[in-house]
């Protein structure tokens, strides 16, 4: 379904499950809580979380396992386990040193809740700033950013950290190289496919 910056993007509570009704928190943020609306089906979410002493109002966690089976679940291979930490807040006037701030604080949580082994594929850990505004220094190093480790030489995988900086009411976005999940902040326009590849063809999963 297409939708605008005009249109409500958010479905009838009643036409939910449950179960997804009571996990979803309110944000008390409608920017927030129509993000969460495009989320929630593949994300785990959360409010008001501090992660190494940085203070989220948005928060999500997305876990997936591409499988292999041999004419039965039980007798599977080539197992692997794809994730992403999402984390977003609220800020006046997002700068350069908070964003390489965060970037440590994303290895750190790599660090935390990564176990390598064979079966983990890859980890997103992704940050996002709504802001008034996006300074010229911010889209530019913002802009074309990746940060990706490689785990064991690629053995185990490997984490990348994605930086988001997004100015609703100028309906604007910059978004680091990997950062899929971007387009979920980008409420304007259409909810668009990710072009196809190996990780997009999971992408398309993330979020509606």
């Amino acid at each position: 379904m297409s939708e605008t910056a005009s249109g409500d993007d958010r479905r009838d509570p009643g036409e939910l499950p449950e179960e997804i009704r009571e996990a979803v928190p309110d944000y008390d943020d409608e920017y927030l809580d129509r993000v969460s609306d495009r989320l929630m089906y593949s994300y785990d979410l959360e409010r008001d979380v501090v992660v190494h002493g940085e203070r989220f109002e948005f928060a999500g966690e997305m876990r997936m396992r591409n499988q292999k089976q041999f004419f039965h679940p039980a007798l599977s291979y080539a197992d692997h386990d794809i994730m992403e930490h999402l984390f977003a807040r609220r800020v006046a006037n997002p700068t350069v040193g908070e964003l390489e701030r965060l970037v440590d604080v994303g290895h750190r949580v790599a660090d935390e809740r990564i176990t390598p082994n064979e079966e983990h594929f890859g980890t997103d850990v992704t940050f996002v700033l709504v802001a008034d505004r996006i300074p010229d220094d911010v889209v530019e190093f913002v802009d074309g950013f990746r940060d990706r480790t490689l785990l064991k030489l690629g053995y185990y995988g490997h984490y990348e950290v994605n930086l988001v900086v997004v100015a609703p009411d100028d309906e604007a976005l910059v978004a680091s190289e990997a950062a899929d999940v971007s387009g979920a902040f980008r409420l304007w326009e259409p909810v668009e496919k990710p072009d196809e590849g190996f990780l997009s063809r999971f992408a398309k999963r993330f979020w509606r």
